[in-house]
């Protein structure tokens, strides 16, 4: 466990522990109705949770679903607080949901030579490709 995680206020907390026992992307309304016997009433207090939990690089909104993830590389470079902030790239399965994180340094650099030769500054650069996993497509 990162020094962040450890830092996490008792909201944080659980909605963090509800998305990393998750199989599947998870809306806020979702998350609320599983906390809701932890004193969870409103979304509000999901969405502050769901904020911090972003800012620190623990969890990932995607986009394309509006439902977050826990991320899967907490404990490497990819994200997290503290580490580098590159290009965070997801396939999601239409299928049976399953959602693959990764990181391609390749593509990374080739986004931030195209932003450079652009003059363009990238706050945050989120790839998600939505098709079948291999063993929806078999």
């Amino acid at each position: 466990m990162n020094a962040v995680a450890s830092t996490l206020t008792r909201n944080q907390a659980l909605v963090f522990d509800v998305l990393t026992r998750s199989d599947a992307p998870m809306s806020a309304y979702t998350i609320l109705d599983k906390l809701r016997d932890h004193g969870f009433r409103a979304p509000l207090q999901v969405y502050r949770a769901l904020d911090k939990l972003t800012e620190f690089g623990m969890v990932h909104r995607l986009e394309s679903l509006n439902a977050f993830v826990a991320c899967a590389h907490r404990e490497s470079e990819c994200c997290g607080a503290g580490h580098g902030h590159g290009t965070v790239a997801f396939a999601i399965c239409e299928s049976c949901g399953h959602v693959f994180e990764f990181h391609d340094h390749e593509v990374d650099h080739r986004l931030g030579d195209w932003a450079k030769g652009k003059g363009f500054k990238p706050a945050k650069t989120t790839i998600e490709i939505r098709g079948l996993c291999s063993a929806c497509a078999a």
